[in-house]
């Protein structure tokens, strides 16, 4: 990150350059691509569009740098990552600045993003002293067993767009903690704030070629990282398609997988819920980056006897919200990241009208590049937006009569991401929870996500988990020792 000519930080990098062995360089032939401002489509900065080989240089990066990183005492280790934490929270405006530019996110959402990012270094820097081993019991005289957790070697990780910083550091921190060496590859549309990352990991002295980032074409850079036989693990966040393109790849050379993919979260008000609590927590659970989150509510589910009244209150809420640059401190709903993104949204939308949904607000784009927040009922199930992922602004409201009912529909689904409910309930609310086919919970809580707690799904949803301990056992491998005495 640089400076302004007062000397303040400006929050933009100053080498929109792939980090490599140590190094910051542009892609082989010098090929670039354009990152624009969703706000704005001002193009901010060009970054290397690379390929194979600067994946594969990379990659034999991370292979040397591995052995010396994973025999650091996890002390040192863990002393690096608080020192980025740090610098994180110093520098927070700045990069939620870069995060807004190249996202569109509002600054608020972006300030919240670089704090849970740098939470997850810090846990991760917590937890790096606590990769325990074992001692187990012989079965015969003049044995002892033991059980090692060692790093597990380098790991590729793909990241998305919709959270720039967070996604990264959650793949990156038990990574490295664990003692594994690193090759990232970030969206396309938001590479900046993973170059800004690397800047920190830089200045906090991270031995070289420990932490790798490449930009480029996807398809060749993952097909590298596939192919690579050093590589042990493959870490994805983004679609299920593409999530099972690489655990098809990851399979020719048994390389681990974690996936966390697509979601199509219900969100769920039982009669005897605090409405206007669910009304709030649905407001931020559904408009949050636009929409644009794999665990944000794709169908909002209504017991019969309050959905008049519940649909009233989200109305209202939803129709307060005000659309804008996410720079203007007074926005909270950003633009859509891109044509493609607003394209699957306007199909939705129409495609629910056509059978016959009535839209109570929004429902119409704005100023080429906003989807206004909007709220429907009478969505029949066959409705694209109760079959797909919407990835945007859109907040269908059904009706339903009983708790079997709602659960049925719920689950009636190939993905298991995230769920939310509400009831006041006791009985009920560890029902559902348990009878709900999810990795992530949200029971009277609209935003369960935390560094501590485990983060994953079930079904098309994905393998494996990100955060607390289950995350940092991700990447380790566990070995017997059998001594004979």
């Amino acid at each position: 990150m640089g400076r302004d000519r007062d000397g303040d930080w400006d929050g933009a990098p100053v080498k929109n350059l792939n980090w490599i062995g140590g190094k910051w360089a542009g892609a082989d032939g010098g090929a670039t691509f354009s990152v624009r401002n969703p706000a704005t489509q001002e193009e901010i900065a060009r970054v290397p569009d690379c390929g194979a080989a600067e994946a594969r240089r990379a990659l034999d990066a991370a292979s040397a740098a591995f052995p010396a990183w994973a025999a650091l005492p996890a002390i040192e280790r863990a002393n690096i990552l608080f020192n980025v934490y740090a610098q994180m929270l110093g520098r927070a405006r700045e990069l939620a600045t870069l995060l807004t530019r190249e996202n569109g996110k509002p600054i608020r959402e972006a300030l919240a993003e670089i704090q849970y990012a740098a939470d997850f270094v810090r846990w991760s820097a917590e937890e790096a002293r606590r990769v325990y081993g074992e001692t187990i019991p012989a079965s015969v005289a003049g044995k002892r067993h033991l059980v090692l957790k060692q790093p597990l070697g380098v790991v590729a990780a793909i990241t998305p767009w919709n959270f720039p910083a967070a996604m990264v550091t959650r793949k990156i921190a038990p990574a490295l903690a664990a003692g594994c060496a690193v090759v990232i590859k970030p969206a396309e549309q938001t590479p900046l704030s993973a170059f800004a990352l690397a800047e920190l990991f830089e200045e906090a002295r991270l031995p070289a070629g420990v932490l790798n980032v490449i930009t480029g074409n996807p398809e060749s850079i993952a097909k590298e990282m596939l192919a690579h036989p050093k590589v042990r693990k493959i870490a994805f966040t983004g679609s299920t398609e593409v999530g099972k393109l690489l655990m098809r790849g990851a399979a020719d050379g048994l390389k681990r997988v974690s996936l966390e993919l697509g979601g199509h979260a219900p969100f769920i008000v039982f009669a005897d819920a605090d409405l206007d609590r669910a009304a709030d927590g649905c407001v931020s659970n559904k408009f949050r980056n636009s929409g644009q989150t794999c665990i944000c509510a794709n169908r909002v589910y209504v017991q019969q006897e309050v959905h008049d009244a519940f649909a009233k209150k989200l109305v209202e809420r939803a129709s307060a919200l005000v659309l804008g640059d996410g720079l203007d401190e007074k926005t909270q709903v950003g633009p859509m990241i891109d044509e493609s993104g607003m394209k699957k949204v306007i199909e939705h939308v129409e495609d629910a009208r056509r059978h016959g949904a009535k839209i109570l607000c929004g429902g119409r784009v704005k100023d080429a590049r906003w989807f206004e927040p909007t709220v429907m009922t009478g969505v029949p199930p066959e409705a694209k937006v109760l079959r797909e992922e919407t990835f945007g602004p859109v907040a269908p409201v059904v009706a339903f009569k009983t708790e079997e009912e709602v659960v049925r529909l719920a689950n009636d689904t190939p993905y298991g991401l995230a769920a939310y409910f509400y009831t006041k309930d006791a009985s009920r609310l560890f029902r559902v929870a348990e009878a709900l086919e999810y990795g992530i919970i949200g029971a009277n809580d609209p935003s369960p996500g935390v560094p501590q707690a485990p983060f994953g799904g079930m079904k098309e949803s994905g393998i494996g988990r990100e955060g607390g301990k289950w995350g940092i056992e991700e990447y380790v491998e566990v070995k017997h020792v059998s001594i004979g005495l």
